[in-house]
């Protein structure tokens, strides 16, 4: 279940591959001292969500547990949605699913996908650029030719992921890794997107520079494929800005949800 903290504006965080709700901790407790509602959750086989790897069969078993918690909501209630690199995905689908309750979605250092092409078109990018050496103990499972599915090494995450994040949250993210799908597959599909849904919602992207799991090229290309309403900048915060740099970006989320209805 989603950690809930109550109060004025809802801001739903979701992590990236292969974490969890946990990665929040930080940004959850900024929010919540400045009065906001704020929900962080766990998707399919990440963080402490029961189902193992091999129950999470496709992105919508992935996704499920953000989408019931939309459901949950009250009618009248808007979100503010946050995705975290491989979350961007997550937090696409679900705009394109509830795009009445959403007011405005923020990308930070993400994949953010057009209406127009598959997802997969920026992942399948993303990968080509990818320099084997950078992957160092991290492991891959591959099917037809393509990762299928994905676990996080220690060097790996010290080096790309955590180099600019206190030891604690290094060992916090140690302990609490999991494997993660990639789910090139279902991310091929055409139409999972579309411009009245998912192109109706304000989109805002987050710039993360230092960042070594993916580079301000990539996040350039990403926001000329996709161009968002806004982008914002921050400088050598790394990929990990809600740990690294959590009262900054604490600020700034606050800032969008004060700005967007």
């Amino acid at each position: 279940m989603p950690t809930i903290a109550a109060s004025r504006k809802h801001l739903v965080l979701v992590h990236g591959l292969c974490h969890g709700a946990w990665c929040w901790y930080k940004v959850m407790t900024h929010l919540r001292s400045a009065g906001h509602r704020v929900s962080a959750v766990d998707l399919g086989g990440s963080g402490v969500h029961p189902s193992r790897l091999d129950e999470i069969a496709t992105f919508s078993d992935y996704i499920q547990p953000l989408v019931r918690f939309l459901e949950s909501l009250s009618a009248n209630e808007k979100v503010v949605l946050v995705g975290h690199s491989y979350g961007g995905l997550a937090i696409s689908l679900a705009m394109e699913r509830f795009p009445n309750i959403v007011s405005v979605a923020v990308f930070i250092t993400a994949y953010m996908p057009n209406y127009r092409d598959p997802p997969a078109l920026q992942m399948t990018q993303y990968f080509k650029n990818l320099k084997p050496d950078t992957c160092m103990d991290c492991r891959f499972t591959f099917k037809n030719g393509s990762p299928a599915y994905g676990e996080l090494g220690s060097n790996y995450l010290g080096t790309m992921m955590y180099h600019n994040c206190q030891p604690e949250d290094m060992a916090l993210a140690n302990m609490l890794i999991r494997p993660s799908n990639f789910f090139l597959e279902d991310m091929s599909k055409d139409s999972l997107l579309t411009s009245d849904r998912y192109g109706s919602i304000s989109r805002v992207y987050v710039v993360c520079e230092g960042d070594r799991v993916m580079d301000e090229e990539f996040q350039r290309f990403v926001i000329k494929d996709s161009p968002p309403k806004e982008v914002k900048s921050f400088p050598g915060v790394g990929h990990m800005i809600m740990l690294s740099h959590s009262q900054d970006i604490s600020l700034y989320l606050q800032e969008i949800a004060d700005r967007y209805p």
